[in-house]
């Protein structure tokens, strides 16, 4: 596995699994397999109600805990929760997260990222993050924070290289992990001529060499997914290495065009909208 180093000195690996949209049963088993398969990096959120089935799926393992780089994020309806740490700790069967994000800049999310502060400081998060903070909200965090965030979650893939906000994470290195990393199933990036010469090239997929793109840009990335073959396939991508040059022949795909449009009126509802979390016992 490839790691990269973090601002703090903690190393990340640069290829996880990720389980946004994975029901509780399918997340539990795609962690399992993807531990056994050699992932060391697993990414989930209040939001996904699967963190118990997570918890369950990294003992299955047999994945020593120390071994695994866990990350998880509060939704904002937990931000002025003061128990919310300790309670997504419980859900995931931890005593601690190696990466705690905020999930979206709604609702106090000040008072999350207090909360992310905190739980740094007290161990019970070794890295902290925020998610889709792009833009006036990570203007107005830069003014705010005690701990400077290791982590950015945000969407990026080569339509999308998010160079505007690469300036400030540059500046306090900031590691950026990417989601929506293979276009959302867009078959127009997927199927750029480009992708599929290289794939030729090295004898991986389109999706492999844009995954190997996004690590070789300094990402990390998070592909979730329940078929075993493509997870495997996946993390399959670190035995070759893109040139230089077919890396500048990769940024003439940027449009600067994302694929999410996140709305005033949706921080809204995400700041009212409470996660139905797994029951144990599920």
């Amino acid at each position: 596995m490839e790691n990269i180093v973090l601002n703090n000195k903690l190393e990340c690996p640069v290829v996880g699994i990720g389980t946004f949209m994975l029901a509780p049963a399918d997340a539990e088993n795609s962690v399992r397999e993807a531990l056994k398969i050699g992932y060391r990096l697993v990414d989930t959120a209040n939001a996904y109600v699967n963190e118990r089935a997570v918890g369950r799926g990294i003992k299955e393992s047999g994945v020593d805990r120390k071994e695994v780089f866990l990350s998880t994020k509060l939704w904002p309806s937990e931000y002025e929760n003061e128990n919310a740490v300790n309670e997504t700790l419980e859900r995931l069967s931890v005593d601690y997260v190696d990466l705690l994000y905020i999930h979206q800049p709604a609702g106090n999310w000040l008072a999350g990222y207090r909360q992310l502060e905190k739980a740094y400081k007290e161990g019970k998060a070794k890295s902290i993050g925020i998610s889709n903070f792009e833009g006036k909200y990570i203007e107005e965090l830069e003014t705010k924070w005690e701990v400077v965030p290791q982590f950015i979650q945000v969407e990026a893939h080569p339509y999308f290289t998010q160079t505007e906000l690469r300036k400030t994470l540059d500046k306090y290195d900031i590691k950026l992990m990417s989601w929506y990393p293979l276009g959302h199933g867009d078959k127009s990036l997927i199927n750029e001529p480009v992708f599929a010469e290289l794939g030729e090239k090295y004898g991986k997929s389109p999706a492999q060499i844009i995954l190997r793109w996004h690590t070789q840009m300094g990402f990390v990335v998070i592909p979730g997914s329940k078929n075993v073959d493509h997870i495997k396939d996946n993390l399959d991508i670190l035995d070759f290495k893109l040139t230089d040059e077919e890396m500048a022949e990769i940024a003439k795909l940027d449009k600067n065009e994302r694929y999410y449009h996140r709305t005033e009126e949706q921080l809204i509802q995400f700041a009212g909208w409470k996660p139905d979390f797994e029951k144990l016992g599920m």
